[in-house]
């Protein structure tokens, strides 16, 4: 699939990953993980757009597109966990991490956690901390506090929609509704209720790898405080904003944001091998 190399990462527990990778497997490597509901799919259009130099794996968090769908909590423990573990497995001792959304927070945690892994950190729609969010807690009550099997692909639609401010490719956005369609109603309703019951935003000090915070200024769920938040609290952190983009910038302009991940960090990336 135009270069993809697509894989099941086994974590030794009975549970893997479902993984896709493109660019030279010697390369520097960049992991990305996907948002709330979405696959490593939704990295698609901004991995096509980086240099095959770079060693792109991105990855299918548990209970997402093609990844094992255990009874789990799935926290941010959980998730972090098991990127590190991927990490592990395919002997990535460094890496760039970008994070969407949920993903975001994931890669938050890791830089926390495990600094001595992370070389350079990418946060897309992000945000300190989802507890006490009022939209989120409204999206809980509302939505997916009651989900249940088979997941209402209405929802999914609306959800997805709600995140765009810009058009994007229709086959793209089919797709994206597609994986969104494989993740169980208790996937949705643990990941959010881990999410808002979940703040670590006091520990974003303990980040020390140099960080791109890329943000829509018609983001309906991270504001611009999000992003000051972010700013005030990461030591070596920068913004960029993207006029008229929503929750996912880097689906509605993926050539930008990729070149800048590749302008951020590119004396990183061509140290980490």
């Amino acid at each position: 699939m135009n270069g993809y190399r697509e894989y099941f990462v086994d974590l030794g527990d009975g549970n893997g990953l479902s993984c896709a990778e493109r660019g030279s497997p010697d390369g520097p490597p960049l992991i990305l993980v996907h948002g709330y509901g979405d696959s490593w799919r939704s990295y698609r259009p901004v991995i096509e757009e980086l240099p095959p130099t770079i060693r792109a794996v991105a990855i299918s968090l548990r209970g997402h597109g093609d990844s094992s769908k255990p009874e789990s909590r799935y926290d941010m423990a959980e998730f972090t966990g098991d990127i590190v573990g991927a990490m592990d497995r395919l002997a990535i001792e460094r890496a760039v991490i970008v994070g969407h959304s949920m993903g975001s927070l994931v890669a938050q945690c890791i830089a926390m956690d495990h600094p001595e892994r992370v070389t350079g950190l990418v946060l897309i729609g992000s945000l300190p901390t989802v507890a006490d969010h009022p939209g989120v807690e409204e999206m809980w009550r509302d939505s997916v506090a009651g989900l249940e099997d088979p997941v209402d692909p209405e929802f999914v639609r609306s959800f997805q929609e709600s995140t765009l401010a810009q058009p994007v490719p229709g086959t793209f956005f089919d797709g994206i509704l597609f994986e969104s369609a494989k993740v169980p109603a208790r996937v949705w309703r643990g990941a959010l209720r881990s999410m808002l019951s979940e703040d670590r935003s006091d520990r974003l000090h303990r980040i020390v790898a140099p960080t791109l915070i890329v943000w829509g200024d018609r983001d309906n769920i991270c504001s611009r405080e999000h992003q000051d938040l972010l700013l005030r609290g990461i030591p070596r952190a920068r913004l960029s904003v993207y006029e008229g983009a929503g929750h996912g910038p880097h689906w509605e302009n993926p050539k930008p944001i990729a070149a800048e991940i590749i302008a951020l960090h590119g004396d990183t990336l061509r140290e980490t091998v």
